[in-house]
């Protein structure tokens, strides 16, 4: 099992928040990175190289959750990093799955059910 770094990307402050808090004890988490927008987010990955699960929103300013998707797929060195999208609109599953992300989620999130997610990372983390 690898104790997990995690990058979240959400513009929603409450939501950054009770990120933080649902995974405050969750014993697969080192360390929690949180950035408001996409391009903030690409701009930690290049130099960030721990980072091994990534939580992100989908509507967000200057680069949202899409646009974030396709400049993270073209670059070869960051693909082995899960992806967990959480939103609010659900009828973006679809299109994110196509994209590659490991799971969708919908706010407000359950608890036990990143939990598991997040479980499921660390131990096919090497």
């Amino acid at each position: 099992m690898t104790k997990l770094n995690i990058l979240a990307i959400d513009d929603d402050i409450i939501s950054i928040k009770l990120l933080e808090l649902i995974l405050s004890d969750n014993l697969y988490i080192s360390s929690i990175t949180t950035t408001s927008d996409g391009l903030e987010a690409m701009e930690i990955l290049e130099r960030r190289f721990d980072i091994n699960l990534i939580l992100l929103d989908i509507y967000m300013p200057r680069l949202n959750g899409f646009e974030f998707l396709h400049n993270f797929k073209s670059r070869k060195y960051l693909q082995d990093i899960p992806i967990i999208v959480i939103s609010t609109d659900a009828t973006l599953r679809q299109r994110t799955m196509e994209l590659g992300v490991l799971a969708f989620l919908v706010k407000p999130i359950s608890k036990k059910t990143l939990g598991k997610l997040i479980k499921q990372v660390a131990n096919n983390s090497s």
